[in-house]
């Protein structure tokens, strides 16, 4: 439990967030089928009210393909509209989607509600790790869920199939940093240490340096002349400490295809 009512639940995959209230649980991502029915079992222990929603971040299937231990439990399941559009796509192209179940309410720069006490707003500012991320916030205990906005201290995956953009995701991050304040505790979709997925405003701002970094580094590298290739060998990336883990080639490889697709 993080404050009041709202915990998260970490297992395999996109960090999943909770609330137990006294009116119904909510939940915020559902990880993959297996996770998502040990989270029901676990919230079930807790608390003797119905769902009443769930949220999705995004499309990834570590945050989707759980959705559907969840049919008939929930009458509603919330993403913004680019989420249920790139779920579907990816369903379709995988001949998975018997295996889903989508957002039956979509939005397209915020949608509210209110469970109990707890006010829930979800926001879109635009193109990021895909173009379909929303931040879920829990306005009454002021948490704010960001999905995979911010792999903290972990390289990040930018998904360029389904409208990422890293420059636009640095500016996703200024309007998060202006949107809530200090005493906001966020809640990541992934971090290098399990134990850090969540975070403050520092986590937010080390995320944007990593991002911005990668792209200064790219683009100086495309103007030496280095070829794709060349760029991909590189192990670090300079002015960023902290970053780690598999997959730095991922982000190097975005920042490569942004900055060299056609104007």
């Amino acid at each position: 439990m993080l404050r009041n009512d709202i915990g998260i639940f970490t297992e395999k995959g996109g960090t999943i967030g909770f609330l137990l209230s006294k009116k119904g649980i909510v939940v915020v991502d559902a990880e993959f089928p297996e996770q998502a029915q040990h989270l029901i079992t676990e919230l079930k222990k807790r608390s003797d009210k119905p769902f009443s929603l769930l949220i999705n971040t995004h499309h990834h299937g570590d945050h989707t393909s759980g959705n559907i231990e969840f049919k008939n439990l929930v009458p509603h399941i919330i993403g913004h509209e680019n989420c249920l559009a790139n779920h579907k796509r990816v369903a379709e192209q995988q001949k998975s989607v018997d295996k889903q179940l989508f957002a039956d309410i979509t939005f397209t720069d915020t949608w509210k509600t209110k469970v109990g006490q707890e006010k829930i707003k979800a926001w879109y500012f635009g193109a990021a790790h895909t173009n379909g991320d929303a931040i879920i916030h829990f306005e009454h205990s002021n948490i704010a869920h960001l999905g995979d906005l911010v792999f903290n201290r972990r390289y990040a995956f930018v998904d360029r199939s389904a409208g990422a953009n890293i420059k636009s995701w640095i500016e996703v991050l200024d309007k998060t940093l202006s949107t809530f304040d200090d005493e906001t505790i966020f809640i990541f979709g992934h971090a290098f240490d399990p134990e850090k997925v969540t975070g403050n405003k520092e986590d937010i701002k080390a995320m944007q340096n990593y991002l911005s970094k990668l792209l200064q580094f790219v683009e100086g590298e495309i103007k030496s002349g280095k070829s794709k290739e060349e760029i991909l060998k590189a192990k670090s990336i300079p002015g960023v400490t902290e970053w780690q883990g598999d997959g730095i080639e991922r982000g190097l490889t975005a920042a490569y295809e942004e900055l060299t697709e056609a104007k």
